[in-house]
Formats: structure tokens, sequence, C-alpha cells
């Protein structure tokens, strides 16, 4: 199986060599299209037809095509990191990735070739990439299971959605509702693991020694379990006042663990701030939802469009750029365009929010909010295009061989700065082997860390 994927990587073009590639890209080209023609739906200029009502298309393509896109992506990253397998690449990769492009088309053409296809395809591209995700999570007997298990709960909403669509279900917002609150509780998951990670080591470096963000503690559990009963009870009973309680609870207490991770110290770093400022947008969500549940004259979408618009696409831009940045070798340093793309994402989210609270002409503020929203992932792809169709810098790919005869495997700081969910190395095993500028050290100390010389030795 080893040599198996070597020759796949190797022989492999840039674009197939890692997951995130195909479907960070293909999921920020789906973001502006899928947005494109709900705005020409909105505006009667066309009319989407197809399994899906308009709205309800909308919604199920943002969250289970363009969402769903980027988990993809960062699991078949992430999940080589756990295990210290190669990644998943070449045809393989293709293959998959080319499941989730012909099910978006199904679905949105799902009125001419019908709904069952389009239902098999997309549910079924959830069932391959969990099932890939936990083949590799299982040959190691690794702790990262339960995340492989989100995955595919999520295509469990994704196919109750469906349901819903065929008159199965009397709430057809039973799927969209049961997807999005996975995705919070992902980036409440997730979040809590980078987000710290990534400020004590930015504050560290500068020597800050005080005060440091830490991993996360019985405080971060007692918050991300009282955020996921509040999610589920809203799910399975959305207008009931206990649920605005639970949720206003849950709000206030992420409020405060955000507060812990001291974002404003390192707020000279964009790829730190951003990944902050979308967090922020989880409490906003949470409390405008729980506020609307009980009774204020708050509309719900303002509370969905802060935890979609806000929440999901600045998560998903703070994670894609700084791992398309990692994962090619490249300096983590925010370019100029990257700075606009997430002051973008932050007005677009900002706009869309404040329409919905009457802060601002409705249809002023739709219409401006879709451009600056969509304009966010353009400019990604304007800026991230050529990285992520290109080749790592520094020579070499993952899976291929440097002149020392060691295997080069980029850890991509995913596993040292938690990014893959694994706690992050200590400062004094940054590896020289995986290229990480931060520490340096001999190839022979480099090789005896348990994580490197289980990656070097390929086992």
């Amino acid at each position: 199986m080893l040599a198996l994927r070597r020759r796949r990587m190797a022989a492999a073009p840039p674009f197939l060599r890692g997951g995130f590639r195909p479907f960070f890209f293909g999921g920020a080209v789906w973001a502006v299209v899928a947005l494109a023609l709900w705005a020409a739906a909105l505006t009667g200029a066309l009319t989407i037809s197809g399994a899906f009502e308009p709205l309800a298309w909308h919604r199920h393509e943002m969250l289970f095509g363009f969402v769903g896109a980027v988990v993809a992506g960062f699991l078949l990253t992430t999940v080589p990191n756990w295990t210290g397998r190669l990644p998943i690449a070449g045809a393989p990769l293709a293959a998959l990735f080319g499941v989730w492009l012909v099910a978006r088309l199904a679905v949105l053409f799902s009125a001419i070739i019908g709904i069952v296809p389009a239902a098999l395809l997309d549910i079924g591209f959830y069932l391959l990439l969990a099932g890939l995700a936990a083949r590799e999570v299982r040959a190691r007997k690794n702790r990262n299971v339960p995340t492989v298990g989100l995955v595919l709960l999520f295509g469990i909403a994704n196919a109750v959605d469906y349901a819903a669509a065929f008159g199965w279900f009397a709430d057809d917002g039973l799927g969209w509702r049961l997807g999005l609150g996975l995705v919070v509780l992902m980036i409440s998951l997730i979040g809590g693991r980078i987000i710290p990670s990534f400020t004590h080591n930015w504050l560290a470096k500068r020597g800050v020694s005080q005060g440091l963000p830490g991993q996360p503690g019985r405080f971060d559990l007692a918050t991300i379990a009282i955020t996921a009963l509040g999610l589920l009870t809203w799910v399975a009973t959305p207008e009931r006042r206990y649920v605005g309680a639970v949720l206003l609870a849950a709000g206030l207490l992420q409020t405060i663990r955000l507060a812990r991770w001291r974002g404003l110290r390192a707020a000279a770093d964009p790829l730190v701030l951003i990944l902050h400022i979308g967090y922020a947008w989880v409490p906003v969500g949470l409390v405008l939802l729980a506020a609307s549940i009980l009774g204020a004259p708050i509309p719900r979408s303002a509370a969905i469009h802060a935890l979609t618009a806000g929440a999901m696409a600045t998560m998903i831009l703070a994670v894609m750029t700084r791992a398309s940045l990692s994962h090619t070798g490249r300096e983590l340093k925010a370019s100029p365009l990257t700075v606009l793309l997430y002051a973008l994402v932050t007005g677009g989210a900002l706009l869309r929010v404040s329409a919905s609270l009457g802060l601002l002409d409705y249809g002023f503020g739709m219409e401006v909010a879709a451009v600056t929203w969509a304009g966010a992932f353009l400019v990604f792809l304007v800026d991230y295009g050529p990285i992520l169709f290109g080749p790592r810098l520094g020579g070499g790919s993952l899976g291929t061989r440097r002149r020392d005869q060691t295997i080069y495997i980029d850890l991509m700081r995913l596993d040292i700065d938690g990014l893959g969910g694994g706690n992050p190395t200590p400062a004094s095993a940054y590896c020289c082997v995986c290229n990480t500028r931060e520490r340096q050290q001999s190839e022979l100390q480099c090789r005896n860390l348990p994580v490197c010389k289980r990656l070097t030795t390929g086992h």
C-alpha cells in the first residue's frame, strides 16, 4: 500500500497531490457559482427548477455542496497527520472529487435527470468520504474516529434533506438544521484546538510568556456540551422556548471562551486574527437565534446568516488560506489580497445580517452583501488558485524522497500547531525533516522524535 501511494503521489499532477487542492478550489468556485445562481433567481433572471424549490436549493448547496467540499478537503489533508500514512492522491482523489462535482450538477439539473440519481450521487459522496477516512483512521487505531463520525452524520443530514424533499418528513427543515448544527459543532471543536494553539504560538514567538491561551480544559468541554445540547434541541424542536434558553447560555459561554483566547493580543497577524473574527460569529449567531426563539423582534434569518455567511464562511477562508500556504511550503504570511478577502467576507456577513435586522434597506443590503461575500471567494481563487495548481516550494512532494533518502513528509504544522486536531507538539520538537521553519535540528534528532520517526519510516 505504501509503495502504491508513493507511485501515485509521484505520478500525480500537483493539483491531485493533496485533498485540500481540488476541494478547496472546487468549494470556492461553487460558493461563487451557487450564490450567483441564487441571486439571479431572486431577481427573476433565471429559474432554478429541480428537486428542491429555489430557497431549499440555495440552503442545500451552500451547506452540503460548498461547505461539504471544504470539509472533505480538510479531512483528507488532516487524516495523514493523524495516522502517519501517505495521503490519498492521484486517480482516487480525482475520482472522489469527480463524484462531488457531478453531484452538484445532478442536483442543479435534477428536474431533467430526476431526484433519485442526484440523491444517490450526493449522499454517496459523503459515504465514500467517511468510508475512506474511517479506513485510514482505523488502520492506525487513531483516537480521531469521532471526527470521522461527525462527517458521516453530516452525510446523514444530507440524506434527511433529500427525504424532506421527497415529502417523507412533515418538517422540511430538519435536514438543513441538522447539517447546520453539525458544522457549528465542528467549528466549536476544531476551532477550540487551533485558535488558542496558533495564538499561543504567535505570542510565544514574540517573547510573550504571561497570560498565554492554553489548550481546551473543563470549561471548554462544558461549553461544547451546552452548545451541542442547544443545537440538538433546536434541530428537534426549533420553536420551543426552552431551546432559546439553552442556546442563550451556549452563546454566553462561547463569548467567554473566545475572550479567554486573547485574540486582540495577536491582532497584528491577519492569519491569526481572522480565526478569532470567524469564531466570534458563533456566539453572535447563537444569541441571535436564542433571542428570535424567545420572542425578541429578530428574524431567524439574521441568526442563520450569522452562523453561515459569518462563522462558516469566515472560518473556511481562514483555514483554507492558512492550510494552502503551509501545505505548499510557503511562508505563513498574509498577502495584501489575503487581507482583502478577509475584509470582504467579514463585510459581506455584516451587511447580510444587518439587512435581516432592518439596519439598512433590505434589497440594497442583500445585493451588496452578495457581491461582497462572493468577492471574497473570487479573490481567494485569484490569489490561491495558482498555489493550489502549482508544485510545493522547496522541491519534492509528499511521498517522494529527498537526496538524503528521507521520505519527505511535510507535517504542514498541522499536528504541531493543532490544525489537524491533535495536541500541538512542544516547541522543542519542531522538525527539520518536515521543513518547519521555527526550529532546526539535526536529522538524527529529528528522526528520533516519535511523530517524525513514524512518518519518516513510512510505518
